[in-house]
C-alpha cells in the first residue's frame, strides 16, 4: 500500500522474562570457550578483538580454560562447564562473550548450574553454535540472551562498523532498534587474510510474504537449535517469532529438511512470524528456493522475509534471544 514501508524492530522490553543489566563502561567481560577453544585462532585476532572490547570501556578477562584444546579442537566437558559457571558466580564479570562457535556445546548442558545463572542475570553473546546455550538458558532460566558476534569476530579489522554499531545498542542502550539492512556484505575467509576483503552490494531483504506481527524471538542456528528438540531445553515456539540462519555447511537440501523438522514440533503452531538471516554462497539458496522451501513446508500461512543481516556472513546485527520484536512486511 502507499506509503507503507517494510519495518523490522527490536523492542528494549516486554514479556515475562529476565533481562540482564546493561554494559556500562568499566564493566567486565568474560570470554569463555564453551564450544571451540580460543586457541584455534590467530593470536593477532585475540589481540585486535581485545583491544576493540577495551575501546568500548569494557575490561577484558578470559575463563581459566579459554586455549585448552583437545582433538575435538575444543576442551574438556568439565573445563568448560567450570569456566561457564564460573563466570556466571562471579560477581565482578557483567557479561559474557563466547569465543566462537563449534559443534559440541550441547554437552555442557546437563551439568550446568542453572540457580546460578538464573540468580546472577548476565548479558551472554555469541552465535552459530552458541544457540544451544542461549536457548536452553532461556528455557530453564527465563534470563534473555544474545544473538551476536562472538568475540573473534571482535578481531575483524575492516568493515566492522555495521556489526559493531548494532552490538553497541542491544549491549549499552535501553532504546528500541530499528533494523536497517547493511550497504554491503561478506562471506570471506577474513580471518585469514585481513588486508585482502571481498565486499558484496546488499540488494535488499527477500520478502516472501507479507504481513505483521508481534512475538518473542526463538532461534539463532538451525542445524544447532535442532538439536534441543525432545529434551527438556528446548523453549516454547508458542507466540515466537523464529530468526534462523544455517552455514554453509547446509545444502539447500539440508535446510529444507532440518528446516522441516522445526515445523513439525507441537508448539510451531505458535510461530506468529519467520525471518531468515543471509545464507552463505556456498548454500546456493536463494530466494525462489526459499519460497519453494516455505511453500512445501506449510507455513505460506505466516510474515516470512529473508536475507537479514544476521548468521554465518557479515555484518550481523545482535539480537535478543526471549526478546520481543514487531515486524511489519510489505
Amino acid at each position: 500500500m502507499k506509503g507503507k514501508t517494510t519495518s523490522i524492530t527490536i523492542l528494549n522490553s516486554g514479556g515475562t522474562n529476565i533481562y540482564p543489566r546493561k554494559l556500562k563502561k568499566g564493566d567486565e567481560i568474560r570470554i569463555i570457550s564453551p564450544s571451540f577453544s580460543m586457541a584455534k585462532w590467530p593470536n593477532e585476532v585475540i589481540n585486535f578483538a581485545t583491544k576493540r572490547l577495551e575501546g568500548l570501556g569494557l575490561k577484558v578477562t578470559f575463563g581459566k580454560y579459554v586455549n585448552e584444546i583437545d582433538s575435538f579442537d575444543s576442551s574438556s566437558i568439565k573445563s568448560r562447564i567450570f569456566d561457564l559457571n564460573q563466570a556466571f558466580s562471579d560477581p565482578k564479570v557483567k557479561g559474557i562473550i563466547c569465543s566462537s562457535g563449534g559443534y559440541n556445546a550441547n554437552f555442557l548442558l546437563d551439568n550446568l548450574d542453572w540457580e546460578t545463572i538464573k540468580n546472577n542475570p548476565k548479558f551472554f553473546c555469541g552465535f552459530s553454535d552458541i544457540t544451544v546455550l542461549a536457548n536452553a538458558i532461556l528455557k530453564k532460566t527465563s534470563l534473555v540472551t544474545y544473538s551476536g558476534p562472538n568475540f573473534r569476530n571482535f578481531g575483524q579489522k575492516l568493515y566492522f562498523d555495521y556489526t559493531l554499531d548494532y552490538f553497541q545498542k542491544i549491549a549499552f542502550k535501553n532504546n528500541d532498534i530499528d533494523v536497517l539492512k547493511s550497504d554491503s556484505w561478506s562471506d570471506d575467509k577474513w580471518i585469514k587474510n585481513q588486508s585482502k576483503r571481498k565486499l558484496i552490494k546488499n540488494n535488499g531483504w527477500w520478502i516472501i510474504n507479507p504481513g505483521q506481527a508481534k512475538g518473542q524471538i526463538i532461534g539463532g542456528n538451525l542445524c544447532s537449535l535442532n538439536l534441543l528438540q525432545g529434551t527438556n531445553y528446548m523453549p516454547t515456539l508458542n507466540n515466537s517469532i523464529l530468526m534462523i540462519e544455517d552455514d554453509s555447511m547446509s545444502t539447500v537440501g539440508e535446510f529444507s529438511r532440518n528446516w522441516k523438522s522445526l515445523t513439525q514440533l507441537p508448539s510451531f503452531s505458535g510461530v506468529k512470524a519467520i525471518v531468515f538471516g543471509r545464507f552463505q554462497k556456498k548454500t546456493k539458496m536463494t530466494k525462489k528456493l526459499l519460497k519453494a522451501i516455505i511453500k512445501d513446508t506449510a507455513t505460506s500461512n505466516l510474515p516470512v522475509i529473508g536475507n537479514l543481516d544476521f548468521g554465518h556472513t557479515d555484518p550481523k546485527i545482535t539480537f535478543p534471544i526471549g526478546g520481543f520484536i514487531n515486524i511489519n512486511l510489505q
